[in-house]
Parts: C-alpha cells; structure tokens; sequence
C-alpha cells in the first residue's frame, strides 16, 4: 500500500519536541525525513532525562521515530555544500531553532529560493511577529502567554499549565497541517513559501472558548456556567473555572470507589440536558424531573454544588469503571480518569496502534504513541528513531557522492 506523502523528502533541522513532532507526524504519513545532527552531539533530547546510560532517552525515541539520521557540519565549506545539495532535492525544510539562527547559518531565504525556487521553509517560532517575537519560549512560556494558564486552576489558586504539551506538539501539529497545505498549494503555483506556526498562536488557537467567554464576560459581567456563579464574583477577565466544561454543559470530577488510596478513582461526569431525566432515575432522584428547581438547565444552573454532591453520593458506591457501565447505558456522557499506567496497559489501544512497542537496537522495547491520525489508503507503521548518523553514509549516496568523496568528508570530519 502507497503512503500518503511518498516522494515528499524533508529536510529536518528540528530538535527537542515541537518541530520532531511535525516531522515525525509527515515521516508517518511516508514522507523521506533526513534529520540533520551535529556530530558527537545530535538532538539535545538523545541525552535528556536518561532512564539507561549511555542510550538515546524516551525524550528523543519518542518523536523522531521513522526518520533518517546524519551527522553535517554546516560551518564548513564542504558542509555547506552538502546541505546545498540537500536543498536542492529536498521539497520541504523544516527548523525551529531561536529566531534569526537560520539565517545567521546563512540559510537565507533568498539562498533556499537561488537553489531550489519549489522549497517550502517551515518554522516554529515562540511567538509570531510582535513585540516578543526575539524571545526564546517553552512549552510552559507558551501556555502562560497564549492565555491557557490563566484560565486553568481553581479560583482559589494560582494561574496553572496543564500537563498535555499544547504548546510544543501543538504547534507541531499545526505545522504539518500548515506544509501539506504548501505542498497542495505548490501543485498549482509551482512555488515554494514559507510556512510559519507561533507557539503563542497555538495555544490560543486551542483556547478558543476562553476568548469567547472574555467577550460575553464584558457584555453580561457573568458567566452562568462557571462555579463561580451564582455565590461568587466575576472580574474583568475570564476566571479559573476548575473542571467545569467549557463548552457549556455542566460537568464535574467526582470520586467513586476506592478514591482514598487511588488518586485516580474518578469520574469526569456531564448532566446534560438531554440526559438529565436519565441521571435523575440512576440516583434515585426521579422527583428532579419535575421539580421546578432542578426541571430546566437555567434553573439546575443555580444548584449545581448539590447536585453535584448528590452524584458524587452515587459515584462513591462504584468502581469508575463500574460507573462508566451504568451510565453508558443511559447515554449519560462520562469518563473515567485513565492514569498512564492504565492507558499503557489499555489492549484497545494497542489494537488501534495509538499505542506502539517498539524495539531498539540498545534500548530494547518501550511505548510510544502513534501515529493519532488513521486513514484507510495510508496506513501508518512505527519504526523505531535513528541512531546518530545512522544514515549519512546512506543519504549521501543518494546524493550522488561517491565512497570516495564520502570517505573524504568523514576524514574532514564534516559528517
């Protein structure tokens, strides 16, 4: 079976997580991903958070799987020639080194476009043009300035990242998206163009439903769905609503059995409208049907703490995966809280290859993700990350050197 982006070749000067994932995410999809290191040292991730000295970490196995490894020294001449000819039969290069970097490196656009005018330049960039666009940004940077922190937490507490990488693999998501869409658009104009996704315009992308309780904020000075209502008080910008939904129907994490030794005996449980009658007779509150109190979704908005509480009385006397079973029953939307221990173990998950095992040459086998995205004509096979420049020799071949000159440039040590 053909792959959905065979004969896209992309030249990879990512490293650490955001622009991994984006290449990670096309080399799944069958794109040819040449991953260029720099000799002795690779990807900064190889050596980060080691669980097995000596061996490429989880960090680095994680997003760089089905990919090629060399090993280039851009800052000499032979260097530079070899990416020239690397630009020359590349399709798509991809970075998110600080800004300004490429171009100090002398990988100008105007050089990329004198070489190879069909080249798509793709970036990750912390924040897009602005006054913080020289600054260099984290995951945890991200989230705080594309307005995700602020609005995660109890209102009690202080602003809060979440643990799900928004910022980095978001972005990276993004920018793949952003270079299939280059590569469609190139189809028709025969060009290349650059390709730009902002950590900051991420997480605000994915924010989006804070921005539009910002306006309704400061048009009705409330906002009905979030806990603070109707005891508390609103400010001037969208509060931290703890685990209340944000797309409007109400919901709460409630314990269930065990809760007192299992940090993960939870329920994330959702009283919505349709099924409200349903969750009156599974507690045994058929009374709330017709109660005028508790009849309509304005009027139940007013007495969420209780009915919440009343829930979480039921939820205690089952297991989540107990309640789950129930409730489903009733279409009563729900779910567990699946810790990484369960979801490493779900066989689901395994079947659906969301989950992989893969074995490495001197890590032997792990987990990883794969590939999130499933398509019938394009299906995805995991393969293991390249050892440091695994496949210089290999690539360079490819190039049109011979052993020889590849012989030459290793004694030169520019691979």
């Amino acid at each position: 079976m053909s792959k959905a982006l065979d004969g896209v070749r992309i030249l990879d000067f990512t490293h650490v997580q955001s622009g991994p994932t984006c290449t990670q995410l096309l080399a799944w999809f069958g794109a040819d991903v040449i991953k260029v290191e720099r000799a002795g040292e690779g990807d900064a991730t190889r050596g980060q958070l080691r669980d097995i000295p000596g061996v490429d970490s989880l960090y680095f196995t994680m997003l760089n799987h089905n990919k090629r490894s060399i090993t280039l020294d851009t800052k000499k001449p032979k260097g530079k020639e070899v990416l020239d000819t690397l630009i020359k039969q590349c399709d798509v290069l991809v970075e998110n080194f600080a800004p300004g970097a490429l171009d100090r490196m002398g990988i100008t656009w105007e050089h990329i476009q004198k070489l190879n005018p069909r080249m798509i330049v793709a970036s990750v960039k912390g924040f897009g043009p602005g006054p913080y666009e020289d600054c260099k940004v984290y995951e945890n940077v991200a989230q705080c300035a594309g307005g995700s922190a602020s609005t995660t937490g109890f209102d009690n507490g202080p602003p809060m990242v979440t643990g799900a990488q928004i910022g980095d693999s978001g972005t990276g998501l993004n920018l793949a998206l952003g270079i299939v869409a280059a590569l469609y658009q190139r189809n028709t104009t025969g060009r290349g163009q650059k390709v730009l996704a902002s950590m900051q315009d991420t997480v605000l992308n994915l924010c989006r439903v804070k921005l539009r309780d910002q306006q309704r904020l400061e048009r009705t000075h409330t906002l009905h769905e979030y806990p603070q209502y109707p005891d508390g008080t609103f400010g001037e910008a969208v509060p931290r609503a703890g685990n209340a939904s944000g797309g409007g129907q109400p919901g709460s994490i409630l314990k269930c059995k065990g809760w007192e030794t299992d940090p993960n005996a939870y329920i994330y449980l959702i009283t919505q409208a349709a099924a409200w009658p349903a969750v009156c007779k599974v507690i045994g509150e058929e009374d709330w049907i017709t109660d005028e109190a508790f009849a309509t979704p304005a009027a139940r908005l007013l007495h969420l703490k209780l009915i919440f509480a009343r829930l979480e009385k039921w939820t205690m006397t089952k297991t989540k995966f107990e309640a789950m079973d129930i409730l489903n029953k009733y279409d009563i939307p729900c779910g567990p809280i699946l810790s990484m221990k369960e979801i490493a173990k779900e066989p689901s998950l395994r079947a659906t290859g969301t989950i992989v095992e893969v074995d490495h040459p001197t890590r032997g086998k792990y987990l990883t993700v794969g590939n999130p995205i499933k398509m019938s004509d394009s299906s995805t096979e995991v393969s293991r990350s390249p050892l440091l420049g695994e496949h210089t020799e290999e690539v360079l071949a490819q190039l049109g050197y011979s052993a020889e000159e590849v012989a030459e440039l290793r004694a030169e040590q520019v691979i």
